[in-house]
């Protein structure tokens, strides 16, 4: 059964753990009509799934103000097999609606945890409110792959808002450290995962510093969402940057030259073939067959755009 994982580590004899990359935003484009994202995994060298693994996609919405509309902005109806969708809302709100009915509203500061795993369609707007008002708009989706023996499991949801996540707050009024899944220190996120994971957002204030610790051979990356900060205290990192750490130590730090927002995401590699085509992502080329194949069949579900 999926579980939350706790990071344990041993503080003896441990090296720190380099920033191999940081990486400029690549060219924005437009998801549906209401999403203008940087395609970071697998969009940027050296970012492949495998390379990534278990995140096997992040697209990030940079800050962008959106005007006024009557028809909300969004990704019509399209189908999920074989991972999980992580939304993370920083500015701006999200309405969703699946083919078995679920549907809800990711606010500011709020995560939808989506295990499409054996299949279902799926359309994601912004807020009618929001969309009439218009505003900034600022989100993370993250695609977090399923192992093999998961991957046809039943569909779920796990809504996270911002007063349910683990709280650690950093002392002297440095900060403090939101924790979706996995652990910092002894604080534990909400999330239940199918694989050992973290993932949190680090706020700090100016000059707020914060150490992270994740097992070596963990895939690990920081993506700045706001502000600029100083990686082991020596590579600057400006906003709308990505981070990528290398496998060869245990421990970073993270200090803020201004206030900023800091997305931390580690976890241990799954390992096996990845092959996806679309928003469908398996092992082998049958089983994407399989899965157009499922689509077409109506296995899963109906959804009116």
């Amino acid at each position: 059964m999926p579980a939350s994982f706790v990071i344990i580590i041993k503080n003896s004899e441990m090296k720190a753990k380099r920033a191999e990359k940081i990486l400029s935003p690549p060219p924005v484009h437009f998801v549906g009509d209401g999403f203008r994202v940087h395609n970071f995994i697998p969009g940027v060298y050296p970012l492949t799934m495998a390379r990534m693994d278990p995140f096997i996609l992040l697209d990030y919405n940079s800050k962008f103000r959106f005007s006024p509309t009557d028809k909300p902005r969004g990704v019509g109806v399209h189908p999920h097999r074989g991972f999980e969708t992580v939304t993370i809302s920083y500015k701006g709100r999200i309405a969703h609606h699946d083919s078995f009915g679920n549907s809800g509203v990711i606010g500011e500061g709020d995560v939808q945890w989506m295990t499409a795993s054996a299949g279902l369609l799926h359309k994601e707007y912004h807020e009618k409110e929001f969309a009439r008002t218009g505003g900034d708009f600022h989100m993370v989706q993250l695609w977090v792959n399923l192992p093999a023996e998961h991957k046809m499991s039943p569909p779920k949801y796990q809504p996270i808002t911002n007063d349910q996540m683990g709280k650690y707050v950093l002392h002297g009024d440095q900060g403090i450290i939101e924790v979706i899944a996995g652990s910092y220190l002894e604080t534990k996120g909400p999330a239940s995962t199918f694989t050992p994971m973290a993932l949190m957002n680090a706020r700090l204030a100016a000059g707020g510093r914060a150490r992270f610790e994740f097992p070596a051979e963990w895939n690990t990356a920081a993506l700045i969402v706001e502000g600029s900060v100083q990686i082991n205290g020596s590579d600057t990192a400006p906003a709308d940057h990505f981070v990528l750490f290398d496998n060869e130590g245990e421990h970073f730090t993270i200090e803020a030259a201004e206030d900023a927002i800091v997305l931390i995401l580690s976890g241990e590699p799954i390992r096996e073939p990845i092959v996806s085509h679309g928003p469908f992502v398996m092992n082998t080329k049958t089983e994407i067959y399989q899965a157009f194949e499922d689509v077409e069949k109506g296995k899963f579900g109906h959804l009116e755009d």
